[in-house]
């Protein structure tokens, strides 16, 4: 079992699920006391990871196959890379994961929409496929979208509105705009995590010619907008904490920025992308303690 719990890359799941706990923790006042509350909760959770493990397998299989994981990546070496998985074993965990991942989305939808409203039940059945769909082709096949730079838009839909917005609709089947502004805050982090591995990465994906938007703009301009997407992120939550929160202790979450902080100025002063490997751990990890806090904040509103 530990090349797999290796290969799933645990240390990932904690920012796949953060748009799930601001959704949950957004829809419990109004919706904690109906029966279904925390059958969703729980079914988010574990569709969201199974998503997320699907993501970080179809990755170790996608990366391999096109030799982008080679002696020249920064970071621990992939299963399939390694030779402790062959690709066959890995196709066939990834298989097994997106049924896994589509028999808990069924479930939710289920358990949120029942039989009578069908519609609603398929778009959310769509999202679903689309979601496992999105999960592979980052980097399997021909047509990869992260060999292309569409990365960050992805991560921007499933990370942060899919995630955050879809778990809200799913209580009370209704949405508040005003949930828009966290839904923007965690895609633009989970974006920044992604950035921050490209950047990483930059140098070997270039010469494997694995075109992400840093390898498109170049390391210096990936700087820049990084800076942007931390910043901009701040501005979203605090705009929404504003207008949402009445006690000073819910502004607790503003602790979660000061890791941030220190991550724009490491990165500002960058000059060898191998060197931010430790900067990933950082912003992905900070990313999951904000929206914990921010969460507990609305669960205390």
């Amino acid at each position: 079992m530990k090349k797999w719990i290796k290969a799933a890359r645990l240390r990932t799941l904690p920012l796949s699920i953060s748009g799930i706990l601001l959704g949950s923790a957004a829809a419990f006042k109004e919706y904690h006391t109906q029966n279904n509350y925390y059958i969703i909760v729980i079914l988010c959770l574990l569709t969201t990871l199974f998503f997320q493990v699907l993501s970080n397998y179809a990755n170790d299989y996608g990366d391999a196959v096109k030799g982008t994981d080679n002696e020249n990546r920064v970071g621990p070496k992939r299963a399939v890379q390694s030779g402790e998985i062959t690709k066959n074993q890995m196709k066939n965990a990834m298989i097994i994961t997106s049924v896994l991942s589509l028999i808990t989305s069924v479930g939710v939808i289920y358990v949120s929409f029942g039989q009578e409203n069908f519609t609603q039940a398929l778009i959310y059945l769509f999202l679903a496929l689309a979601s496992v769909g999105a999960a592979i082709k980052y980097t399997v096949g021909k047509s990869a979208y992260g060999y292309k730079g569409m990365g960050d838009l992805f991560v921007f839909i499933f990370f942060g509105l899919v995630s955050t917005l879809g778990t809200y609709y799913l209580f009370g089947h209704t949405l508040n705009l005003y949930i828009v502004f966290p839904a923007i805050g965690i895609g633009l982090l989970s974006i920044a995590v992604l950035n921050m591995n490209n950047m990483r990465d930059v140098e070997n994906d270039t010469i494997m010619k694995k075109n992400t938007l840093v390898v498109k703009i170049g390391f210096e301009k990936a700087k820049q907008y990084h800076f942007f997407l931390i910043v901009f992120a701040a501005i979203v939550f605090n705009v929404f904490a504003i207008n949402s929160f009445s006690k000073w202790y819910q502004y607790v979450y503003v602790i979660g920025f000061i890791p941030l902080l220190k991550n724009i100025t490491v990165v500002g002063k960058a000059k060898n992308p191998r060197l931010l490997d430790p900067e990933l751990k950082r912003i992905s990890l900070t990313t999951f303690l904000i929206s914990l806090l921010l969460s507990i904040a609305l669960i205390l509103n």
